[in-house]
């Protein structure tokens, strides 16, 4: 049953509406007469969405230049990144479950007009960035798998609109299957060059273990920021909250505590498979770099120059080519979700899949495009940490309504977070929030 408009017993402002992604929305069957495990199964997927964006471009630039400088010493700021994101993924399906709300909708309704008009911009502005990190990536790893150049691969990247079209008329199902998929080959790929580069597995353990060097090393300490400054990012936020409602979550208060455990359980193993893929670019770039002297390794295409002649496997190069590729192809698809999401529950405009998804990617490839015609590849990594500024400044729109959100009882009900959780993601937001200022002040500064 709809809430009434303005109603106090809901702390909602406005009626709840039609939910995003109509056409997928509660399309995935749970049965209360399904055995546990097999409900548990209903719910595998989402997560697996909402991982991809915490290995994209901008993730490789960081851990690429943190373990070619710094050997394995900061895989422990990527275990705290991964801590952090469990958290705030966690609490955006608790926002989902709990109020059959996205995180749009929520902002929506519970704001004065113009304060969500302008947290939708905001969140446009977001998924533009990351975007261009995309067609950057996948027009990076064209140009090292087949030689294309930077240029056409850049308008190349515009194509995969059709892509997305076809999957989405396969069902939800088939996106989480495709995303899987590609993730499986990433995965696959990062694990075979690990192996020819033969890390030490003493020191990699060790590396997950906090130092002190990260703070009393500045420049340590500036590709630490950077990699928790890249990690939380603003759009799977929206993505997560949407998504987790294509599952029958029911109604009842002990069906959604459920289906929470469930959707919880799902984005956590799914977030541990990205820790992984993250730290083997970071181990990577200890095994093949730090420990070959080469300290000042940052770029994607220099990385993908270097493998083969370090490792002395000419399969070493493809495989970085490959899994780059997968990556900018899983972040497409998730890209246009959060896109159809965010448009939809901000301003109640439904726009088509592929036509949301060429509206973005056009927008992106503007940048993409001039940059690379006028600068080439030193310009697109630049472009590509600029990405990460401009999604680093969007963050606190996102994760600040989230954490006050589920902290309600009257928005929440039965399903509000519990004290500890709400106190230790009010810390999270304020140390990203923290960092991610640090990292713009130091951008705008050129340190």
């Amino acid at each position: 049953m709809l809430e009434r408009s303005g109603s106090t017993e809901t702390g909602w402002r406005r009626t709840r509406g039609e939910a995003s992604l109509s056409d997928v929305h509660a399309s995935v069957e749970v049965r209360n007469a399904w055995p546990v495990w097999r409900r548990a199964v209903a719910f595998i997927g989402p997560g697996y969405l909402v991982a991809v964006g915490y290995m994209d471009p901008g993730n490789w630039a960081t851990s690429l230049a943190g373990g070619s400088r710094f050997g394995y010493a900061l895989l422990t700021v990527a275990l705290v990144s991964n801590v952090m994101a469990i958290v705030l993924q966690s609490l955006a399906a608790r926002l989902a479950i709990g109020s059959g709300r996205d995180l749009a909708q929520a902002c929506r309704d519970a704001y004065p007009a113009p304060v969500a008009w302008f947290l939708w911009i905001m969140a446009e502005i977001a998924i533009v960035a990351t975007d261009v990190a995309e067609v950057i990536g996948t027009a990076v790893g064209l140009n090292l798998l087949f030689g294309l150049p930077l240029e056409f691969g850049v308008l190349l990247t515009s194509l995969d609109v059709f892509l997305i079209l076809a999957l989405q008329r396969l069902g939800f199902r088939a996106v989480e299957a495709f995303v899987i998929g590609v993730l499986a080959i990433i995965a696959g790929c990062f694990a075979a060059q690990i192996a020819l580069a033969d890390p030490d597995w003493g020191a990699v353990l060790r590396g997950f273990a906090p130092t002190t060097r990260i703070v009393t090393d500045p420049d340590m300490l500036y590709l630490a920021l950077g990699i928790l400054g890249a990690t939380v990012m603003p759009h799977n936020l929206y993505l997560h909250s949407g998504i987790v409602q294509t599952r029958a979550i029911g109604e009842h208060p002990a069906e959604k505590r459920q289906s929470l455990a469930f959707a919880t359980i799902d984005s956590t193993v799914a977030l541990m498979l990205a820790l992984l893929v993250n730290a083997s670019i970071l181990i990577l770039a200890a095994a093949a770099f730090h420990g070959t002297g080469r300290t000042d390794i940052a770029e994607l295409g220099e990385a993908h120059a270097l493998l083969a002649p370090i490792l002395g496997a000419t399969a070493a190069p493809a495989l970085f080519a490959v899994a780059l590729i997968g990556c900018g192809l899983n972040s497409t698809v998730t890209a246009t979700l959060a896109g159809q999401i965010v448009m939809e529950g901000f301003i109640a405009f439904r726009m088509k899949p592929w036509m949301r998804r060429m509206v973005t990617r056009l927008v992106a490839i503007v940048p993409a495009a001039g940059v690379t015609l006028a600068y080439g590849e030193s310009g697109t990594a630049k472009l590509l940490v600029l990405s990460q500024v401009v999604l680093s400044l969007q963050l606190p729109f996102a994760v600040v309504p989230l954490v006050m959100f589920t902290a309600s009882r009257t928005k929440l009900g039965p399903l509000v977070a519990p004290r500890w959780l709400t106190g230790f993601a009010l810390g999270i937001a304020a140390l990203i929030v923290a960092l991610n200022a640090k990292l713009v002040f130091d951008f705008v500064a050129g340190s």
